[in-house]
């Protein structure tokens, strides 16, 4: 009995506590500030999503319901990042796309909320996007790229920027 008092008490202690959960790839970024820099540029909201990694509140922003031709940029560095026929109503209250701009989306893993989800940030500047599901629409990549509306931009088809 006490091996196994031990046992669990070692399993608790070292399975929840891994130090690789807590490290991120470190990548080098073409677009590099500093965080006064980035605090000057973007407004409040698109520094806690962009920097801090934060989420906004559903339904807050305009683009969810956005659904003219364009593409979809970073608000931190205006790189390409979804274009508009790749997103669809996913009823979350956050933009959602079934594909990415190909090269100009990184992934990562996050354990925030204590397990693995897949994080997606601006493969340019290293912005906080949001994060990558396996339930988009099976029709077509079976993939939900639930983004925070304050990391983007959207440019519509046709406009000079």
């Amino acid at each position: 009995m006490k091996n196994i008092s031990l046992l669990l008490l070692f399993s608790i202690l070292f399975s929840c506590n891994s130090s690789a959960q807590d490290k991120k790839t470190t990548k080098e970024f073409k677009v590099v500030k500093t965080e006064a820099e980035w605090q000057v540029q973007l407004s409040e909201t698109q520094y806690y999503v962009l920097r801090e990694a934060g989420t906004e509140s559903p339904f807050t922003s305009p683009l969810d319901k956005t659904y003219k031709a364009g593409t979809y940029v970073c608000a931190a560095c205006e790189t390409p990042l979804f274009e508009s026929r790749h997103k669809f109503d996913s009823g979350t209250g956050w933009p959602s796309f079934d594909k990415e701009v190909k090269g100009n989306v990184d992934f990562d893993v996050d354990y925030i909320l204590g397990y693995a989800r897949t994080e997606e940030h601006c493969a340019t500047c290293g912005g906080h996007l949001g994060h990558v599901f396996n339930d988009g629409p099976q029709e077509t990549t079976g993939k939900r790229h639930c983004i925070n509306g304050a990391a983007l931009t959207f440019i519509p088809k046709g406009s000079s920027k």
